[in-house]
């Protein structure tokens, strides 16, 4: 069933990468890890659809999505940048992977962080934080989506990776197999991963060779 919503509010949170808030349809529900398919409802775009997560909780009165615009691709994230409040989206199916089984490793790849962020915001809201991880690679520093949330919902549980830019902060390079083990002890716990296919294929393979049972294996391609 689809829903039409208005936009409450529109603004960037990192340099191409949009908070909007929405409406909250009656007795609408998802988990956290979900997704829906957003249209804009405006003639020439109601039938482009494009997968997007909720970054809400499902007990807040309001939606909420995390969205990396991407302007050269000229597509639906374009015509994104050019809504405002009260302009309307509809949202269409509610579908996921990713849903939290149990303490573990999150590892994201740029916007694949989205999933996390209302499981960690979940799992906060309820005290059961303590013992989760994530680990998030990046381009670059401005590309981190919610860094000062992250540091202080997970605090040196909160681990960054930088492929395309050298800083004092944070590790420099892709995520491999001794930077896995240099920030995981506990290999018996799940891991849940989200991120372009290639790096997910490459930390799949890396974790397997860490003896990572497949059972333990949460993913959802970006």
């Amino acid at each position: 069933m689809n829903n039409i919503v208005k936009i409450d509010s529109i603004s960037f949170i990192t340099h191409n990468v949009l908070r909007i808030k929405t409406e909250k349809p009656a007795d609408f529900k998802f988990v956290p890890g979900q997704a829906t398919e957003i249209s804009i409802n405006e003639e020439v775009w109601r039938n482009e659809k494009r997968p997007f997560t909720f970054t809400c909780l499902p007990e807040d009165n309001y939606l909420e999505f995390t969205i990396k615009t991407y302007p050269s691709r000229k597509g639906v994230t374009n015509e994104l940048l050019k809504l405002k409040k009260d302009d309307e989206l509809i949202l269409h199916d509610v579908f996921g992977a990713i849903h939290y089984k149990g303490e573990g490793v999150f590892i994201a790849g740029g916007a694949g962080v989205t999933p996390f962020i209302a499981i960690l915001r979940d799992l906060h809201s309820k005290n059961k934080i303590a013992g989760n991880k994530l680990i998030f690679s990046n381009k670059t520093k401005d590309d981190i989506i919610l860094k000062e949330e992250f540091e202080n919902l997970l605090g040196k549980n909160f681990i960054n990776i930088l492929s395309e830019e050298k800083s004092d902060e944070y590790p420099y390079g892709h995520i491999s197999e001794n930077f896995l083990k240099a920030n995981i002890s506990d290999y018996k716990k799940y891991f849940y991963l989200c991120g372009p296919p290639p790096m997910m294929e490459a930390v799949e393979k890396q974790l397997t060779g860490l003896k990572v049972e497949r059972n333990l294996l949460i993913k959802e391609e970006f």
